[in-house]
């Protein structure tokens, strides 16, 4: 292992018991299938996951942080792929009640999902155990969680400051 990383971030949006995911196409790390808004880090945006997920979140579907009621680092994943580490960074948010999300998205097709019908999505390895999760514990509670990827799912901890 060389110690190559990727840090990625993302954030799923809900509104009205619903989801906003992405059928992403043509993405250079996932196969075509659905996931949060978000993507890769900028240079200048590696010590700031919140940054580097609100530039993608306005250049995907054409929101700010203004838009949100809340937007709430969750989950933080490790997994290793493709002779990298693959850094993670999950947050959860909710739409205000005028904001307004553009039609396009230059990366693929935006839908909202039923809250009940999430899971049933093709999605990548680690985003389908973050949301798993995240609707059996990480949305009823105020925890920020870490999560490391293993071949059988992802064993979570609860990150602690001390």
């Amino acid at each position: 292992m060389d110690g190559a990383l990727r840090n990625m971030a993302s954030v799923y949006i809900t509104s009205r018991g619903k989801m906003l995911m992405l059928y992403r196409i043509g993405s250079r790390v996932v196969s075509p299938c659905w996931c949060g808004i978000g993507g890769h880090f900028e240079k200048e945006e590696l010590n700031n996951a919140k940054a580097a997920v609100l530039r993608e979140l306005n250049e995907e579907i054409g929101l700010n942080e203004k838009d949100l009621t809340k937007i709430d680092l969750k989950y933080i994943t490790l997994r290793y792929k493709d002779y990298e580490i693959r850094l993670n960074y999950y947050f959860f948010a909710e739409l205000c009640e005028n904001a307004a999300i553009q039609d396009y998205c230059n990366e693929g097709n935006i839908e909202w999902i039923d809250m009940d019908r999430v899971l049933n999505k093709e999605m990548p390895y680690t985003a389908k155990y973050v949301l798993e999760h995240y609707m059996k514990t990480g949305r009823y509670s105020d925890l920020t969680y870490c999560g490391v990827a293993q071949k059988n799912g992802i064993s979570f901890i609860e990150l602690e400051e001390f």
